[in-house]
């Protein structure tokens, strides 16, 4: 079937970057169409539910939860915050020694310079400094990184965000080029050198950015939405359709239809073509320029930029409906392991275990969904699939973490009521991401500064074209890609000589 141009905007995937731009484009009078290969939306942002238990895939917290704060504006114009309830936790999470030596990562400053110094005095002067830099990240809006699409500032609007941004420099020159890793091996206690690269989820993550979540969590505005990831992006998609657009599901494209080098349109894997004046991908980074565009319009630099050297965020998450009430345990706890588990090939020092008990819409009254993630090896497991060995090794992966949580919480094998098992073959299966990778590009101190500068949203040669998402905001992350969505519309807006224009949502804040 052949659908004739009638349609202003395509968009590829139905992710958050990709209804916020829907959203964005409907609001400024552009007639939209999105789709999508899944039969749901919401792409990474998702969860899914297993026997009366919802296993959550995404969000751990969302920077846009608080009043007047970074990024809520965001959430109220695409209509998430308005309807939602957040849970905002004081700590991080907890980092726990088999001897029971813990180091509790709390949001607020002053406590958690306190409990540093407990743990270990001689370090003082390296904690306050470090507690410092959190007190001041604490009045950093770090919206401004994002507000404006970088492809429209000029000299003048660069020289704007850096007086908005001079105060903080010091912090960031100091932090912002510092993995927790190497942060690490300045203490001088055994106990921190081993949990500080594990306080903010990864080692090789930028201190300043872990730093930043930590304001934002005690500025009440990094917070759990009640209902999850899957709740969370049926509201924007809600919203979409409240603004008059349309979403096709379980609608795969096979090819962006490009005629005198531009993009008039998509072709799906039915044959079914579509046309529109603009096509906008929220996909796959990957699959867009080398599979969707014939690798056509390419250059060397986005050519070596998918040539493996930049890291990616491969996961292993087993999810566990557990009979048994968990609320009293710390959300989240990474166990340090005095001997390491293989598991995937690999040697583990360190597992990570958290319940969603702080949320009861999540499981039955008085279970618990119970999570372990670990980075794992795309490669390890692309060999495995296809194979009679993967179902095999998935259990036996999830067994063997089992066992190590059996010592942790013991009697939990026998409350276990069911177990699931997502590797980044499941992750690329359900959302089509190169190896799987849950955010794009992982943020460390090679991929943060482009986050700064900003990828390029368009590709040599083509018009009418543009990239939006994880695989061009580094690091990924769901208000980010949402800002994504909104700055391409306005981008687009600017080449129609038109101005952009939100529009609010009228309804109420749930209480």
């Amino acid at each position: 079937m052949m659908t004739e141009a009638g349609t202003d905007i395509i968009i590829i995937g139905a992710g958050i970057a990709g209804l916020a731009a829907g959203c964005y484009a409907q609001m400024n009078g552009y007639r939209t169409e999105i789709f999508e290969l899944h039969n749901q939306p919401g792409g990474l942002c998702t969860a899914w539910e297993r026997r009366g238990y919802t296993f959550d895939g995404c969000i751990h917290y969302l920077f846009g939860s608080g009043p007047d704060q970074p990024f809520y504006s965001l959430w109220q114009e695409l209509g998430v915050i308005q309807t939602r309830r957040f849970v905002h936790h004081d700590e991080l999470m907890r980092l726990t020694a088999s001897n029971g030596k813990t180091l509790i990562v709390y949001s607020d400053p002053d406590r958690l310079e306190a409990h540093l110094m407990d743990l270990s005095p001689r370090d003082r002067k390296l904690i306050h400094a470090f507690c410092v830099g959190v007190r001041a990240l604490t009045d950093f809006d770090l919206s401004l990184l994002l507000q404006q699409p970088k492809a429209l500032m000029g000299p003048m609007d660069w020289t704007r965000l850096g007086l908005k941004v001079l105060p903080f420099l010091g912090p960031m020159a100091r932090w912002g080029l510092l993995s927790a890793q190497e942060f690490a091996h300045r203490f001088q206690d055994p106990f921190l050198r081993r949990a500080i690269p594990q306080m903010f989820a990864w080692p090789s993550i930028p201190v300043m950015v872990g730093m930043s979540l930590l304001a934002s969590m005690h500025n009440k505005n990094a917070g759990f939405p009640v209902g999850g990831s899957l709740a969370f992006a049926r509201a924007i998609e809600q919203r979409y359709r409240s603004l008059g657009g349309t979403i096709h599901y379980n609608a795969q494209v096979e090819r962006i239809l490009v005629q005198r080098d531009r993009a008039i349109g998509v072709r799906l894997y039915n044959n079914d073509e579509y046309f529109a004046n603009r096509v906008i991908a929220a996909c796959d980074g990957r699959s867009t320029v080398f599979d969707l565009l014939g690798g056509k319009y390419t250059s060397p630099c986005i050519k070596h930029r998918y040539n493996g050297h930049l890291p990616v965020y491969s996961q292993l998450q087993i999810s566990l409906g557990v009979n048994r009430d968990f609320s009293h345990h710390p959300h989240w706890t990474t166990y340090l392991l005095d001997k390491p588990v293989v598991v995937a090939g690999e040697h583990r020092y360190e597992i990570g275990v958290k319940h969603y008990c702080f949320d009861p819409s999540l499981s039955p009254p008085e279970k618990s969904v119970v999570i372990i993630m670990l980075t794992t090896s795309y490669q390890y497991w692309q060999r495995l699939y296809g194979r009679s060995i993967y179902n095999a090794e998935e259990i036996q992966e999830s067994g063997i973490l089992i066992d190590q949580l059996e010592q942790f919480y013991p009697g939990i094998k026998a409350d276990i009521e069911f177990v699931d098992v997502a590797t980044p073959l499941s992750y690329e299966r359900y959302t089509g991401n190169w190896q799987g990778s849950s955010c794009g590009w992982l943020l460390n101190k090679q991929t943060l500064p482009l986050l700064i500068t900003g990828l390029r949203k368009t590709l040599p040669g083509l018009h009418r074209f543009y990239r939006i998402g994880q695989w061009v905001e580094p690091g990924g992350s769901v208000p980010v890609v949402a800002m994504s969505g909104r700055n391409i519309i306005q981008q687009i807006c600017h080449e129609d000589r038109q101005a952009f224009q939100v529009m609010m949502p009228e309804t109420s804040r749930a209480g």
